[in-house]
């Protein structure tokens, strides 16, 4: 009798019927071979089913308002054709972000700028291109009001709020440095600043919290109304979950895991985990921010524009990336190692000393074999490179050739951390665009360099 190897609790993602179409169809093993290393699968259709639905929350809650796709969630090129073909705006943070966002067609009016500190170059292209600043601090502002007058034509910004309830951010503007803001746009008029209102991020994915900073920004607006300011919108960032599992695994796994199911006794509290089951995730989560402390009618009855920044959350189910095995050692104590042809940079987790979850899925012709419970490390020579460190119980054992396939890796996941370490060359992006049952796929364009 076969005894199941000893492995972690399982922690698959949400069934994907669109996807497995495209690993069954045979194009991963072609790309595989084609490219000769690992690579990521974009699919653009999915991101804008997710911007769609975002906006229907908002037009179904009578609010006016904008999605901005949060750029730093991915590089890929085809995020901002898909933004610039919709109307969908952009959220950049640096003068890379903002060049690549205009190459590729999004128009300054719909792009807002934001991160600490920003450099003079970046505030005069934006404000060149009409774009919105959000301003973090007060010398900040007085380098807007400083290119603005330099270009002879007004800065458009929001005020960035520093959250009462994250005092030690070094992101925002305090009580006091708000004052101050405030009365230095009306100082100088519109003629250098258009004020138009305030925005926060906030760590975290409760909603509560979030609605009831809203609130306080709609509040603030009427006070900014009150000096001669426009203040007519507030962007209430991101902070919008993706649902990665069902409750039953998540849970499962959560109770279950201990250090022998993972490779050399890894360790990682519940905490140290993204929550990848979120049942009030993406679009639902601005949907009940709208309904919470009576957010959508306050919106509605002050006249305030409501913006947001998703990045994760536009790219649900948009993506995966796909490693070739180039390699199996099987251990004395009952699993082995996988080794893949690309690293763990690919996986961002680790950059939060954290572990990647949904279960990859392993493309095999090595049928009618036991099970096999296996890590998997990536071809560096460094011991702490390690795709997944838990031992995944997989359907057979793999042998060199086979694909491993990590769903849903689009949302900060395939390049945040991504580097040519040991001259490995960084995993391309492959875009499928799908026309009725035709599959078609291309290479995304690199951003511009």
């Amino acid at each position: 009798m076969i005894r199941t190897p000893v492995a972690a609790p399982p922690l698959p993602a949400h069934p994907d019927p669109q996807l497995d179409a495209i690993l069954v169809g045979g194009l991963p093993h072609e790309l595989s071979y084609a490219l000769g290393g690992p690579f990521h699968l974009l699919l653009p259709d999915r991101f804008d089913a997710n911007v769609a639905s975002f906006t229907r929350v908002l037009e179904e809650a009578g609010v006016e308002g904008r999605v901005y796709y949060a750029k730093k969630a991915n590089k890929a090129a085809v995020w901002l054709e898909r933004c610039a073909l919709s109307g969908t705006g952009a959220d950049v943070a640096s003068t890379g972000e903002l060049r690549d966002a205009l190459g590729h067609g999004v128009r300054g009016e719909r792009i807002v700028v934001t991160g600490p500190a920003k450099a003079e170059g970046l505030v005069r292209v934006a404000v060149l291109q009409g774009c919105l600043i959000a301003v973090d601090a007060l010398d900040e502002l007085e380098s807007v009001i400083g290119q603005a007058q330099a270009a002879g034509r007004p800065a458009r910004v929001l005020l960035r709020r520093l959250p009462p309830t994250q005092p030690h951010s070094r992101f925002g503007l305090d009580d006091r440095e708000l004052e101050s803001a405030l009365a230095r746009c009306a100082q100088v008029g519109e003629a250098a600043v258009v004020m138009e209102g305030f925005s926060f991020h906030l760590s975290g994915y409760d909603t509560e919290p979030r609605a009831r900073m809203a609130g306080e920004l709609v509040d603030l607006c009427l006070k900014a109304r009150a000096v001669g300011l426009q203040a007519d919108r507030i962007s209430i960032g991101g902070g919008f979950a993706v649902d990665y599992t069902d409750a039953e695994h998540w849970e499962g796994f959560l109770r279950e895991q201990r250090p022998d199911h993972y490779h050399a006794g890894k360790s990682f509290a519940p905490g140290d985990f993204y929550p990848y089951h979120s049942p009030g995730a993406g679009a639902e989560a601005l949907r009940a921010v709208l309904t919470t402390h009576d957010l959508g009618e306050r919106l509605r009855a002050a006249g305030v524009r409501l913006l947001l920044e998703p990045g994760r959350a536009l790219l649900d189910r948009a993506g995966c990336t796909v490693f070739r095995v180039q390699g199996v050692k099987d251990r004395p104590s009952g699993y082995g190692i996988v080794t893949v042809d690309g690293s763990s940079l690919s996986l961002s987790e680790q950059w939060f000393n954290s572990e990647y979850l949904p279960d990859p899925v392993l493309l095999s012709d090595a049928g009618g074999v036991p099970p096999y419970a296996a890590c998997v490390g990536g071809a560096t020579c460094l011991e702490s490179d390690m795709l997944t460190w838990r031992k995944v119980l997989l359907p057979a054992r793999p042998i060199p050739g086979d694909l491993l396939v990590y769903p849903n890796t689009a949302g900060y996941q395939m390049d945040s951390n991504e580097s040519p370490f040991h001259e490995l060359p960084l995993p391309p992006k492959v875009v499928v665009d799908t026309d009725g049952d035709r599959t078609r796929w291309r290479l995304d364009r690199p951003p511009l360099a």
